[in-house]
């Protein structure tokens, strides 16, 4: 296919500042969790975009922070990863010049591929407003392009395309043109769960909850998918909270996660949850395997 191009676009960026919400933008449909919470997205989340022109593999990754157990070791050493292998970089920062700086500080360690910075919920500024950070992120670095968008409204994701296209080298598709992600389906589901999880509790709570799917069957005859699932968190104060008064919490956060799991297996779901407890899981590089976090990332 002469002229095509496909290669890897690595999303990268502080916490909590959209980089999920791009990815899902730009995939056309949901793959990652999105929530308020820092931290939402763990590991190395990929999806595929083909187009005519080209074929874009994209890898949203945890947002950037310093590492205090062995989880937030994995997650720096899952953005590492994708940072190794990309094409290009998509760097997403807030729409304020007060975080100029503390981007500055990450923007330094970068390497090789060539950066875009892309200034996200760009449509809650004014035009005058774009023009100053625009100015102050041009001092701190030498970006390969620079453009305002908006992940959730869309603005300028067609522009921010093109953008991709230009920088991908040229070279053959890497995967199927139904393709869409390398996440089994398993994975997905547990991402779902977590997600209501987030969306749901108290802010002391989500950083310590973790999704196991310890089963997934299919009736025989029904087109029905049993999913057996284990929410653990890291203390017992917490597992109350997550199961709420009279169950009610845990309730909300299976009926919710049953819909999109059913929109994702394209079946039926009964999806029956349960809380555990699992003290320190974030720093047992044993039970962060078990549960499913990628063993070449973890000490």
């Amino acid at each position: 296919m002469n002229n095509y191009k496909s290669g890897f676009a690595a999303i990268i960026g502080r916490p909590n500042v959209g980089k999920s919400t791009l990815l899902n933008a730009l995939a056309g449909v949901k793959i990652a969790i999105v929530s308020n919470k820092p931290q939402t997205t763990r590991g190395k989340i990929q999806a595929v975009v083909t187009t005519e022109g080209f074929q874009a593999v994209f890898l949203d990754t945890p947002g950037l922070h310093s590492v205090r157990s062995k989880l937030d070791d994995y997650m720096k050493k899952s953005v590492d990863a994708a940072l190794d292998g990309a094409d290009v970089i998509l760097y997403l920062a807030e729409p304020t010049v007060k975080l100029v700086r503390e981007n500055a500080e990450y923007l330094a360690r970068l390497r090789g591929a060539p950066v875009i910075l892309l200034i996200n919920k760009a449509d809650k500024l004014k035009e005058e407003g774009v023009i100053q950070i625009i100015a102050a992120y041009r001092e701190v670095y030498d970006f390969a392009h620079i453009l305002p968008i908006s992940a959730l409204t869309g603005q300028n994701l067609d522009v921010l395309r093109g953008l991709i296209e230009k920088f991908l080298p040229e070279g053959p598709k890497y995967f199927d043109d139904d393709y869409l992600t390398d996440s089994p389906e398993r994975t997905l589901a547990c991402e779902i769960i977590r997600e209501k999880a987030l969306l749901l509790l108290q802010d002391e709570v989500p950083h310590g909850v973790a999704v196991e799917i310890t089963s997934m069957k299919e009736r025989d005859g029904r087109k029905m998918m049993d999913v057996e699932a284990v929410i653990y968190c890291e203390k017992r104060s917490h597992k109350g909270i997550i199961i709420g008064k009279n169950g009610e919490t845990l309730k909300k956060i299976a009926s919710s996660a049953r819909v999109d799991i059913e929109n994702l297996l394209d079946t039926r779901v009964n999806l029956q949850t349960w809380v555990k407890v699992k003290e320190g899981w974030r720093n047992d590089a044993t039970e962060l395997r078990r549960i499913g976090y990628n063993a070449k990332n973890i000490n």
